[in-house]
């Protein structure tokens, strides 16, 4: 197994000697990952999970993205005076759909109990941990606003201190308490497995910790990223009214491969649309990190991004023509789009007839933000706005285990700069809210109990019918422009799998992201320092911006499957960060 923190790692680990399985393995990490990182993830977020049952040819995505408030329309936001919906605070808070994903993956894939998986959890919130130099930078820089604002978020981060040092022991007991709190729920409940889960589940969105939450919401407004305080539109009723789904992943074919994704609510199909442009190219002849091999890779991933952008949304409100965006003959028509130059523009296609919309992007808040607090509400991504080149703002959990399971997930939001912590539970909630449009007709445009389009996206390989790949990646939208480097590494050029992991990584920024300010960059190629000279050289005369940033400072790819023959599991995790860690039982 491998993931983005060596305790999610070891405890996973300790789960599979156990005797519990992969899916088992991965729960009991994502908890950890809740502790341990809790400036990307936490119990109020979401979690993107595909999962793939030994013996079976199929592959199941899980969504644990929770939907938006039932108060929540534009006409809302309009009354605020808003023009798009802010990334941090109250107003962009969805349901927490973390906890459910987790749960639905333990209950109807896992064979362990729920006190068996929590432990670990428990443990590290109650005992400690070392404090990632990410996570000690967050606290100290949001101290401020924990201590006069956020003050819930001042009881749960500032135990140690507002300027608490990198490898120091932190806790979080209150977090620890509200785990004990629903396994406690659970075990009075029944002495069966699903049962016990099941009562977790009710504890959580329609128990004590709904009920804390919503009194917590309806207690009064907080400071976000506008410079106002706002009430919340989310409320108890939200949650009790959801549940995470269960369906057959998405996918295609690839050479001897079948790769799933999650669907349209996530960016997931992105991958398999760049694949599907990618087949009509002998990429082994251009040279893996040749200019040839950049430029046909960006301009791909450019044309599958604005479709995206143009395209995905929830399912449930919205027609996604996800077969003619992954069809032949649409794939030939935009793959012709591809030329010898850099795009500089967003193209999107016009699947079966139909007209793209892109709406416009919101005008950015260019006001004073006044603060430096403020300063970093405004931008929605969990990164702290310092000098730094580490390019990462989420986690990642891969499993697989002997018997042939293998699950990928990637769990993120209720990040503790996205809103106030509720002082009582230990987590905030997550603000993926503000990845949506305030503009009618889109696919994304926000409209009551609707998904916002999330860009967690996890990734399962099937080879020639076989269990065979988990991957992922942190990385906000740049996520499957990455692991999509690190898989072609392994079965176009022959890399072994750590290795597929090491080498030089890029991105165009030329899509908007997701999260506020919805920055974009025309025709920027990021790439890292290692970068062949003359590779960049020949890259900015077909006119790409080329920006070089520091080396292994892209991205933090996990992966765990087996040899091609399917004799032996393996596990790797990019050296990028330097605290992933892979391993195998």
């Amino acid at each position: 197994m491998a993931s983005t923190h060596w305790l999610a790692s070891s405890a996973a680990m300790r789960i599979l000697a156990n005797g519990g399985n992969a899916f088992d393995a991965a729960v009991a990490a994502g908890f950890v990952l809740q502790v341990v990182e809790p400036h990307f993830n936490g119990p109020g977020g979401d979690v993107s999970i595909v999962a793939h049952r030994a013996g079976r040819d199929d592959v199941q995505e899980i969504c644990g993205q929770g939907p938006m408030p039932q108060a929540a329309d534009i006409d809302a936001f309009d009354r605020l005076g808003l023009s798009s919906i802010p990334g941090s605070g109250l107003l962009p808070a969805v349901v927490p759909g973390a906890f459910g994903g987790w749960m639905r993956l333990l209950s109807e894939f896992g064979t362990m109990r729920l006190a068996e998986v929590l432990e670990p959890a428990i443990g590290y919130a109650s005992d400690g941990f070392p404090l990632l130099p990410e996570t000690a930078l967050a606290i100290s820089t949001l101290a401020p606003l924990f201590l006069d604002e956020w003050t819930g978020s001042g009881q749960t981060y500032l135990t140690s201190g507002p300027d608490p040092a990198a490898g120091s022991r932190f806790r979080n007991p209150t977090l620890a308490q509200t785990y004990q709190r629903l396994l406690k729920t659970a075990e009075s409940v029944s002495s069966d497995r699903e049962a016990q889960i099941e009562a977790a589940r009710h504890a959580f969105y329609q128990g004590f910790v709904a009920e804390e939450i919503s009194d917590f919401l309806a207690s009064g407004p907080m400071l976000d990223a506008t410079g106002r305080r706002n009430s919340a539109l989310l409320t108890g009723d939200d949650l009790a009214r959801w549940e995470p789904t269960v369906q057959s992943a998405t996918s295609r074919a690839y050479g001897p491969h079948q790769v799933f994704k999650p669907g349209p609510w996530s960016q997931g199909p992105v991958f398999l649309q760049q694949l599907a442009l990618l087949e009509g190219y002998d990429l082994p002849a251009m040279g893996q990190g040749s200019a040839d091999y950049l430029h046909t890779m960006v301009e791909c991933t450019k044309l599958a991004m604005a479709d995206r952008e143009a395209w995905y949304g929830d399912p449930a409100f919205t027609d996604v023509p996800l077969e003619t965006l992954l069809g032949a003959e649409y794939t030939q028509q935009r793959r012709a789009l591809v030329g010898e130059a850099a795009a500089l523009t967003l193209r999107p296609g016009s699947p079966g007839g139909r007209a793209p919309f892109i709406p416009p992007l919101p005008t950015p808040d260019d006001t004073a933000p006044g603060s430096e607090i403020i300063s970093q509400l405004r931008n929605g991504l969990p990164t702290i706005l310092a000098v730094t080149t580490a390019k990462a703002d989420t986690c990642t959990v891969t499993v697989v285990d002997r018997h042939g399971n293998m699950v990928a997930a990637t769990p993120s939001g209720g990040w503790m700069k996205s809103s106030p912590a509720i002082g009582s539970l230990g987590f905030p909630l997550g603000t993926r809210g503000q990845s949506m449009y305030l503009v009618p007709g889109h696919p994304n445009s926000l409209e009551p109990g609707k998904r916002p389009r999330t860009t967690l996206s996890p990734t399962l390989v099937l080879r020639e019918g076989r269990p065979f790949l988990a991957f992922g990646t942190p990385g906000g939208d740049r996520q499957d422009q990455w692991t999509l480097q690190f898989f072609l590494n392994a079965v176009e050029f022959g890399l072994d799998l750590q290795h597929s992991t090491e080498t030089t990584a890029f991105h165009t920024d030329q899509v908007p992201a997701s999260f506020t300010p919805h920055a974009f960059r025309p025709g920027v190629l990021v790439a890292e320092e290692t970068c062949d000279a003359g590779t960049v050289e020949a890259l900015r005369r077909r006119g790409h911006e080329v920006e070089l940033v520091p080396a292994y400072s892209l991205g933090r790819v996990c992966a765990a499957g087996f040899t091609p023959d399917g004799e032996f599991v393996r596990a790797v995790a990019s050296p990028r960060g330097r605290h992933a860690y892979a391993g195998c039982a």
